[in-house]
C-alpha cells in the first residue's frame, strides 16, 4: 500500500478558478467603460446647454439649471425611429458644438472688449488676438496656441455630436423613464420661470441659453448689416471734401501739433476707486506744473468706438469722423478718399509724421492718412531688449521723435500722430521716468532700476497684479507727457492727448462704458480761445460733469474751430 498522500482534487482547479476571477474583473471593467463614457457625454452636453453668458458668472452653483432645449431634444429624439434618431442626434450635437464655440467667443469678447462677438465682421479680430499672443509668447508659442485652439474646436464639435447620439440611444432604451423625467423637469422649469428662480444672480434656473444665443446671434447679424449700411451712407457724404487747402486749420498755422494716444486710458482710470486717487493726483500735479511753466489745458471726454482693444479702429474713428467699429469698415475707409485730420494738416502745409513703436511691418494705411514720414520699430532706433515693441517706453518714443523731427533746423511746422504704448496689456513692464538726457538709444532700460519687469505669465494669472500694473503704467504715461511738455514744450507746441479705449472689462469693471479722456495743452491762449464754445473744463483732469462727445464728432468740431 502506498504511503503517499493523493493530491487534493480541488488543488488542480485553483489556477482555473483564478483565471475565471481575472476574466470576471476584466469584464466588469469593460462594462464600466460605457457607463463612464455616458456620464462624460451627459456632463459635456449639460454644461453646453446651461453655461451662462459671461465668464464672471461661471461657477458650480450657476450650472445648477434646467435646460429647456435638452428636455425638448429628449422628447423629440425618443419618438423618432432609430435611423432618423441617429441622424438627427448627430446634426443636433454638431449644432450644439458650434453654438458652444460661439458661446466661448462671446464670453471672451464680453470679458475683453465689453461687447458680444460679431459673427459677420469679427473673424479678423481673432487674427489680432494671435498677434497679441505672439507678443507675449513668441511666434512659436502663438502658432502652437492657434493650432491647439483649432484642434480643440474641431474636437468639441465631433465629441458633442457623438455625445448627443449616445444620450439619445440611452433615452430610447429607457423610454418610459425618459418620458417621466422630461415631464417632471418640464413642470419644474415652468415653475422656475413663473417665480424667476435664481441660485446665482443674474443666472435663472430655467435655462434657455442655447435658444437665447441663437436669437442673439441672428439679431447681431441684422444689427451689423444695418450699422454697415449706415456707415456706408455717412462715408459717402463728407462736409469737408470740397474745402480748399488754404482754408484748412488756418488758426494753427506755424504750430507743431502733436496728437498722442495713451493706450487703454479710459474714464475708469479717473473714476474707479482702485485707480482714481493716484491717477488723479498725477493729473492734478501735472496741471499745476504746466500752469507754472505758462501752459494752459482743457479736458473733456469722447466716447470711443471700441473698448478693451482695437486701437486702430478708435484712431480711424477720431481721424475720419466716422464711427469705425470693425475691420470691414476700416478696410473700406482706408481705400476711400475721405479727408482725415492728418491729411488735412498735410494739405494745409504741415510736415506730417507718424511715430508707431509697436509697428513691426509694412503699414499701407500711411498714404490714406497723409503721412509723409513714418517711424516704427525698425527705424525708431530703440536698442532696449527688455522694453521694445508694445512695451517701448513712452519717454523713449517722445525723445526719439524730438531728436528726429522737432530738433531739426530749418524745418516747417509739424503734425505728428504718436500712439504711446507703455500702458498696453499685459501691464507687466512699467518703465521709470528718467532724465531726458539719459534716455539715449534706449539701452539704459536694460540696466537695473529702469522699471518694473515682471514675468508676463505671473502678472496675467493674478488679476490684482494686472490691475496694479495698469494703474502704474497709466501714471507713467501721463507723467511722461507732462514732463515732455515741461522739458521740450515751447510757444508753438499744441499737444492733444487722449485715450484710445477703456481697458478690458476685467480691469475696468463691468458696465463702465466707452468714454475716454481727451485734453488739449498749449501756451497760446488764442488756440484755447478757439475752443471756448466746446465747454471743456480747465486742467488735465476732466470732472464728472465734463462734456462727452462721440469720438467720431471730433474731426468736424476740430476742423470747424480751427479752420477759416
Amino acid at each position: 500500500m502506498s504511503l503517499r498522500t493523493p493530491p487534493r482534487p480541488h488543488a488542480r482547479n485553483e489556477p482555473a478558478g483564478g483565471a475565471t476571477a481575472a476574466r470576471s474583473g476584466k469584464r466588469s471593467r469593460r462594462a464600466a467603460i460605457p457607463a463612464v463614457l455616458t456620464c462624460l457625454a451627459g456632463v459635456l452636453v449639460f454644461v453646453a446647454l446651461v453655461a451662462p453668458r459671461e465668464v464672471g458668472q461661471v461657477s458650480l452653483p450657476a450650472l445648477l439649471r434646467i435646460p429647456i432645449e435638452g428636455l425638448l431634444g429628449v422628447a423629440l429624439l425618443i419618438v423618432l425611429p432609430p435611423r432618423a434618431r441617429r441622424v438627427v442626434a448627430l446634426v443636433a450635437g454638431a449644432a450644439l458644438g458650434l453654438l458652444t464655440l460661439l458661446r466661448v467667443l462671446q464670453m471672451g469678447f464680453l470679458a475683453i472688449l465689453s461687447r458680444p462677438f460679431d459673427p459677420i465682421f469679427d473673424w479678423s479680430q481673432l487674427a489680432s488676438g494671435v498677434t497679441l499672443v505672439e507678443d507675449s509668447m513668441g511666434r512659436t508659442g502663438a502658432i502652437s496656441a492657434a493650432v491647439g485652439a483649432l484642434v480643440a474646436a474641431a474636437a468639441l464639435v465631433v465629441l458633442m455630436a457623438l455625445s448627443v447620439r449616445r444620450l439619445a440611444s440611452l433615452a430610447a432604451r429607457h423610454r418610459t423613464a425618459s418620458i417621466r423625467t422630461v415631464a417632471v423637469l418640464t413642470a419644474a422649469w415652468l415653475a422656475c420661470v413663473a417665480f424667476g428662480a435664481q441660485i446665482v444672480t443674474p443666472v435663472p434656473v430655467a435655462a434657455r441659453s442655447a435658444v437665447a444665443l441663437g436669437v442673439q446671434t441672428a439679431e447681431q447679424v441684422s444689427t451689423s448689416l444695418r450699422d454697415q449700411q449706415i456707415f456706408d451712407e455717412q462715408a459717402a457724404a463728407d462736409p469737408f471734401s470740397g474745402t480748399p487747402d488754404a482754408d484748412l486749420l488756418t488758426a494753427l498755422r506755424g504750430k507743431d501739433v502733436v496728437l498722442a494716444y495713451v493706450e487703454s486710458y479710459g474714464r475708469s482710470a479717473l473714476e474707479s476707486p482702485e485707480f482714481a486717487p493716484t491717477v488723479g493726483a498725477v493729473l492734478d500735479e501735472g496741471t499745476r506744473t504746466l500752469n507754472a511753466a505758462g501752459f494752459a489745458s482743457r479736458s473733456a471726454y469722447l466716447t470711443s468706438s471700441v473698448a478693451g482693444g482695437g486701437s486702430w479702429l478708435a484712431h480711424a474713428t477720431l481721424l475720419s469722423g466716422l464711427r469705425v467699429t470693425n475691420q470691414h469698415s476700416f478696410d473700406k475707409l482706408v481705400t476711400s478718399d475721405r479727408l482725415t485730420l492728418t491729411s488735412a494738416f498735410q494739405r494745409g502745409g504741415w510736415e506730417t509724421v507718424s511715430v508707431m513703436p509697436s509697428n513691426t511691418g509694412p503699414w499701407p494705411e500711411k498714404e490714406f492718412y497723409g503721412f509723409e514720414r513714418s517711424y516704427d520699430s525698425a527705424n525708431l532706433g530703440n536698442r532696449s531688449e527688455t522694453y521694445s515693441g508694445f512695451q517701448t517706453p513712452d519717454q523713449y518714443t517722445l525723445s526719439a521723435f524730438e531728436q528726429a523731427e522737432r530738433s531739426k533746423p530749418d524745418r516747417g511746422p509739424l503734425m505728428a500722430e504718436i500712439p504711446l504704448v507703455s500702458s498696453h496689456w499685459p501691464w507687466a513692464k512699467v518703465p521709470r521716468l528718467l532724465d531726458w538726457d539719459a534716455v539715449g538709444d534706449g539701452s539704459v532700460y536694460d540696466r537695473p532700476g529702469a522699471g518694473q519687469n515682471d514675468p508676463v505669465q505671473a502678472v496675467e494669472s493674478d488679476p490684482d497684479r494686472m490691475r496694479d500694473g495698469y494703474r502704474r503704467s497709466i501714471e507713467y504715461s501721463l507723467s511722461t507727457l507732462v514732463s515732455y511738455v515741461q522739458t521740450h514744450g515751447d510757444d508753438d507746441l499744441v499737444l492733444v492727448f487722449l485715450g484710445d479705449h477703456q481697458p478690458a472689462a476685467f480691469v475696468a469693471g463691468d458696465d463702465t462704458g466707452r468714454d475716454v479722456p481727451i485734453t488739449i495743452v498749449t501756451r497760446d491762449r488764442a488756440v484755447l480761445d478757439r475752443t471756448a464754445g466746446w465747454g471743456w473744463q480747465d486742467g488735465l483732469r476732466p470732472g464728472p460733469q465734463a462734456p462727452v462727445w462721440p469720438m467720431e464728432s471730433f474731426r468736424d468740431r476740430f476742423l470747424t474751430a480751427f479752420g477759416r
